[in-house]
């Protein structure tokens, strides 16, 4: 009988966090003394984190490898045991685990659980909550792999320990893991980090701070051109641009409900001794809602801004509305900063500072349905654009069912289910395909999740778009109706390009550094023969950059051949040799990135093709697709 693919995917979890506890058996074999801290399943496997008596190195993975298969040999059942909360932290304590020690008191004290599961499998015991599979024998043995080993803080936090972290590849069979790991090193090819670096795209200074990002200017020029790609766009579809400061005090954010939602993952506040708050937090004490308390002293505090939201609604708010104004939409590249652990700093996608395709859509109800299938239709021009194919749409509900329900949402239970209608009939009017997930929606709304998978096969949220019903009204939003009443907004947050920091090193894989002319922080390098065509050299890159092409000459004495791999290996879209015979005719001889045939142009004819594949923005790949670029309008 076939399986469903939530039963198949169930089943490899429980594969996969079953391999993780027979790892910890590995190495608590191989490193008598180790010490366990978490051990999950993850998208594409497994980790555990340790410390370790000893250190070790790649070197020992395949030995860790071969203790796992003996145990899957053995047919170890996995045994669940429930103990109370005393039992189970002497057992803990006698198993000499002090980070599972750590982790079991704050469940029990702070999270109120009066008993911990253990799960039993041969001589190993581990504090879990599971599942497990019945046995090993259910796993296969050529389906899994060690593949890296990595720092990692005791919990994310760079105050605690150091741990030791093993990762293993786990999959279904083995062709699956050997299609894997064959992906995997294509994305080590592409891996944004090792790009950027070559490519002179990004730096991150420990001077200037963790996760905060210096683009270069090779960076900039994608930067830029993705503003200026969203400025039209975005001017075309009719909304309005602003610019909002990178603080505000603490008053807004209490109105918002972001500070007492999100104050962990804000940078901290800076007091001013010499303003008198008082007004504020007077203003703070009336406005806060019935069953939250503020912080009033934090009312005239400034902190840097974690979104864009709140700002853009003081935009909003600064004039008296009208329905006929509507929809409103304010758009802005806004720079937010959001305090994340060190631990999970990674390059571009990770990071602590972050410039935002951002903008707020104020509507009726009667607009959200075609304000939402405009802004859906919006994502799928530009991932047209870029020729995104491997993504799909999460639909992010709310959970009446969840126990912490009233802390993570508005409690507005007939509002939240007329807003996830509406996003239904929106996607479905869209065609995009989407899934529905239950208790991943904001606080004041259901949103939709743009889900990609990287090169390597990892899937990550590139942007979200979510309906707020709920904001307006707490920060005093309103409207007058047709009929003379005031009302409150729906608004709509939508971001389909993300961060600058996220989406270029999405791109910078997705395209392996090689980027489309329009996009390409170099786009023309000329290649003189000798230095005596220096000077023709220079008019042609004069020629080109008087239109607002990007072009380059190569100064270096190096044989041509070596300006071609050099070129190649900066990934420029077009090289242009020129000679004594090109610079008698006044042309000059192309290669494009990718494409083996040469061909020789007039400069006038050149700069007219690269125009008009600049203002296309097309991703030239023959020449075929040059000859069909259309005329510049």
């Amino acid at each position: 009988m076939a399986r469903s693919k939530q039963e198949v995917e169930d089943k490899l979890f429980r594969q996969r966090h079953s391999l993780a506890h027979v790892l910890a058996q590995a190495m608590q074999r191989y490193r008598p003394g180790a010490t366990l801290g978490f051990g999950p399943a993850i998208d594409d496997g497994f980790y555990y984190d340790f410390i370790l008596p000893q250190p070790i190195s790649d070197e020992d993975l395949p030995k860790l490898e071969e203790l796992m298969r003996e145990i899957l040999a053995q047919d170890q059942g996995f045994a669940r045991e429930e103990l109370p909360g005393e039992q189970a932290l002497a057992r803990l304590q006698q198993m000499n685990e002090p980070h599972k020690v750590e982790y079991a008191r704050e469940l029990l004290d702070k999270k109120g659980l009066g008993s911990l599961s253990f799960y039993v499998s041969g001589p190993f015991v581990d504090m879990c909550e599971g599942p497990h599979v019945q046995s090993t024998r259910e796993i296969p043995k050529d389906a899994f792999k060690l593949h890296s080993i990595a720092g990692a803080y005791w919990r994310g936090d760079s105050d605690n320990a150091m741990m030791t972290r093993v990762y293993g590849w786990a999959f279904a069979n083995k062709k699956e893991l050997k299609e894997y790991e064959k992906a995997r090193e294509e994305a080590q090819k592409r891996d944004h980090r090792k790009l950027g670096q070559e490519l002179d795209i990004y730096a991150i200074d420990d001077e200037v701070g963790k996760g905060l990002v210096l683009w270069l200017p090779n960076g900039a020029v994608l930067c830029n051109e993705l503003e200026r790609l969203a400025e039209e766009w975005e001017f075309k579809d009719g909304y309005h641009r602003v610019r909002t400061p990178h603080l505000t005090r603490g008053i807004l954010y209490q109105k918002s409900g972001h500070l007492s939602l999100y104050k962990a993952a804000m940078y901290p506040p800076m007091q001013l001794e010499d303003e008198d708050i008082s007004v504020l937090q007077h203003e703070a004490q009336k406005a806060q809602p019935e069953g939250e308390e503020w912080n009033l002293d934090l009312s005239g505090a400034y902190f840097l801004k974690p979104m864009n939201c709140p700002h853009h609604h003081r935009v909003y708010a600064a004039r008296p509305r009208s329905y006929r104004q509507l929809p409103l939409r304010l758009a802005e590249y806004g720079f937010v900063y959001r305090y994340e652990l060190s631990g999970s700093l990674q390059g571009l996608t990770r990071v602590r500072g972050m410039c935002m395709n951002d903008a707020h859509i104020y509507i009726t109800e009667e607009q959200i349905r075609d304000e939402f299938i405009r802004v859906m239709d919006l994502h799928r021009r530009y991932y047209d654009l870029f020729e995104f194919k491997d993504y799909y749409m999460r639909l992010s509900l709310w959970d009446p069912e969840d126990p912490k329900g009233k802390e993570k949402y508005v409690n507005d239970p007939t509002a939240w289910e007329y807003s996830q209608e509406r996003l239904r009939e929106a996607m479905k009017e869209v065609g995009l395909p989407y899934e529905e997930v239950k208790g991943e929606a904001a606080f004041y709304g259901p949103k939709i999740d743009i889900q990609f998978k990287t090169v390597g096969m990892k899937e990550f949220t590139v942007s979200t778009n979510q309906l707020d019903f709920a904001v307006g009204k707490r920060m005093g939003l309103s409207f007058t109706d047709r009929d003379g009443q005031e009302k409150v907004p729906y608004i709509i947050h939508r971001a389909p390009l993300g961060t600058h920091e996220r989406f270029v090193s999405f791109l910078i894989e997705h395209y392996g550094g090689a980027f489309p002319t329009w996009l390409a922080p170099v786009q023309v390098l000329v290649l003189p023969l000798s230095e005596n065509f220096l000077g023709y050299a220079d008019r042609v890159a004069e020629a080109l950059r008087g239109h607002l092409v990007r072009a380059e000459v190569d100064r270096s004495d190096e044989k041509l051949g070596k300006k071609v791999r050099q070129g190649a290996i900066r990934k420029v879209p077009l090289l242009l040799i020129v000679g004594e015979k090109e610079k008698d005719e006044e042309r000059v001889t192309v290669r494009r990135y990718g494409i083996e045939e040469q061909r020789s142009f007039k400069v006038a004819e050149l700069v007219e093709q690269v125009r008009r594949e600049v203002a296309a923005r097309k991703h030239v790949k023959s020449w075929a697709d040059v000859e069909a670029l259309p005329p510049l309008r």
